[in-house]
């Protein structure tokens, strides 16, 4: 029996471990729900499934191994998005546990040059582009509000959108819901970053508002 196949095998995962390691810094330092431990043994795993798939599997069922990886790596990613008011989040950390199982795959099947090149991809956007993304959203950023009105015979709905025109918001009513004696909106805003204050400020000072989530 060869034992150097093992010592490749052992550096494989090694490797995995140090691109999962360097994902998941970055989530734990933001305090996201998939943090260090866990890309490390979502990168782990995947090269190990990868390697065992080679080793046991029959000519032509490597790739349904794979296949499944990539539908069990679907739940846990789908375990992290949520909502929150009318918001989603944690769609960039089920994005982060996709790719990373994806790289886990790579290093198994001994594709390194290709396994690097994504991986400096990945922390060119998750580091390097986020400043874009943060000067992008100064000048254009959408956000959906969801507004909760007392009573259905104000005028609320058109002092609102002439308080949109009138700070050159952009903006579209998705929709109107009868609740009760409540009347619910649902308003698409694309502005500035900072106008988002303005926009807070004026349902907060409006008696006609009972609540709004963002």
């Amino acid at each position: 029996m060869d034992i150097s196949i093992y010592f490749e095998e052992a550096a494989q995962v090694s490797v995995a471990f140090v691109i999962g390691a360097v994902i998941g810094l970055e989530r734990e330092f933001r305090s996201k729900p998939a943090g260090f431990r866990t890309m490390i043994l979502i990168s782990v795993g995947a090269c190990l499934y990868t390697i065992l798939s080679k080793e046991m599997g029959s000519s032509g069922s490597s790739d349904r191994i794979a296949s499944n990886i990539v539908t069990g790596i679907g739940f846990i990613g789908a375990g992290v998005i949520f909502k929150e008011g009318i918001s989603v989040n944690g769609l960039t950390t089920a994005a982060l546990i996709w790719i990373t199982a994806a790289l886990g795959m790579a290093i198994g099947y001994h594709n390194y040059p290709l396994a690097i090149v994504v991986s400096a991809i990945v922390v060119i956007a998750l580091f390097v582009l986020e400043p874009v993304q943060r000067f992008i959203n100064r000048f254009h950023k959408v956000k959906d509000y969801k507004i909760r009105t007392v009573g259905l015979g104000n005028n609320f709905k058109s002092d609102l959108e002439e308080f949109f025109r009138s700070h050159k918001l952009s903006f579209r009513c998705m929709k109107f819901i009868k609740d009760n004696n409540d009347a619910v909106y649902l308003y698409r805003i694309s502005s500035p970053d900072r106008n988002y204050d303005l926009v807070n400020q004026f349902l907060l000072s409006s008696p006609d508002v009972k609540s709004f989530d963002v």
